[in-house]
């Protein structure tokens, strides 16, 4: 049995020999009754290119998608709820468009007054922007600074802007100053709190290692909090940027000495019953407003998205 035991095991050794010197041709995992077909070459996969295709088609197929059934609710409360002797209460879009935004005659006085608006609005930003970052540095340096002015910036925040106008016009007159002001007092608070909260929410190890630096308090400011508080007031700064646009239209319709801006052409509009020149004046105010949050959207993406988790538009 020994024997016949040992030429067996020479046998099998032999052929496992040949089967290893001599090619099959089959991959692995192929057998008799089922021949493997030759492989063929996947194409490539771009899943970075797929995913951008993506995210680009819905952030224009959604925003086009809304905007298709706002056009259709439009048209449907014009003809189907208005009757024809009050349906210049709310014209259907194709009038708005034919007789205001395609009209010269119309379309110029509200891009003019749309530049005055601009304008305003463009001053009471810096002014709100440079106010708030300065008040939030100060309140983080000294807690009696942040004591101090903290509950006012909640009071003037709180505060309804219209029951003050009276006293604006008062006090500043009835001028372009006056239509600053608004603007300063509706953006300064978002300013404010978003750049103390930044400021505050520096990682105390950091401050740690300044301390064993001994760096002063100015080169711990400009070195450490302010880099670090950059996505916050960034944020401030994007909420602002919409509500000095608010406040230049609120400016306008109460304060309209001087150069009618787009605030005074919807007051006018509204007061004549032009339905088509009002509709229009607030949809081209609407598009500027979007238009300027965009900016400073794409601005702070571009400042902190890089290093940021704020920037991460997955």
């Amino acid at each position: 049995m020994t024997s016949t035991a040992a030429s067996t095991g020479t046998t099998l050794a032999s052929s496992a020999e040949r089967a290893a010197e001599e090619p099959t041709g089959k991959p692995a995992g192929a057998s008799a009754g089922n021949p493997a077909k030759p492989a063929e070459a996947a194409p490539a996969a771009a899943p970075g290119s797929s995913s951008r295709a993506r995210r680009v088609l819905a952030a224009v197929a959604v925003p086009a998608l809304a905007l298709a059934l706002g056009i259709g609710v439009w048209y449907a409360v014009s003809y189907l709820l208005l009757d024809p002797a009050r349906r210049f209460l709310l014209p259907p879009p194709h009038q708005v468009v034919s007789r205001s935004l395609a009209d010269p005659v119309h379309l110029e006085p509200m891009l003019q007054a749309l530049g005055v608006t601009a304008r305003i609005a463009a001053i009471g930003f810096v002014l709100a922007a440079l106010i708030g970052i300065g008040t939030g540095s100060l309140m983080n340096q000294a807690r009696w600074v942040e004591r101090l002015v903290y509950p006012y910036a909640v009071m003037l925040q709180v505060i309804p802007v219209l029951a003050i106008v009276p006293l604006i016009g008062l006090w500043f007159g009835f001028g372009t100053g006056s239509r600053v002001i608004v603007c300063v007092m509706i953006a300064l608070f978002p300013v404010i709190t978003n750049t103390h909260f930044g400021l505050r929410s520096v990682d105390r190890g950091l401050h740690e290692l300044f301390t064993l630096g001994r760096a002063s308090r100015v080169r711990r400011l400009v070195s450490l909090e302010l880099p670090a508080a950059l996505p916050s007031v960034f944020t401030g700064l994007r909420i602002a940027s919409g509500q000095v646009v608010i406040g230049a239209i609120l400016g306008d319709m109460f304060f309209a000495k001087g150069e009618p801006g787009i605030g005074t052409l919807l007051d006018t509009y509204r007061a004549t019953l032009r339905s088509e020149d009002l509709i229009a004046a607030i949809a081209l105010a609407s598009l500027f407003g979007i238009a300027v949050y965009t900016v400073f959207t794409l601005v702070s993406q571009a400042v902190v998205g890089r290093w940021h988790s704020s920037g991460d538009r997955r």
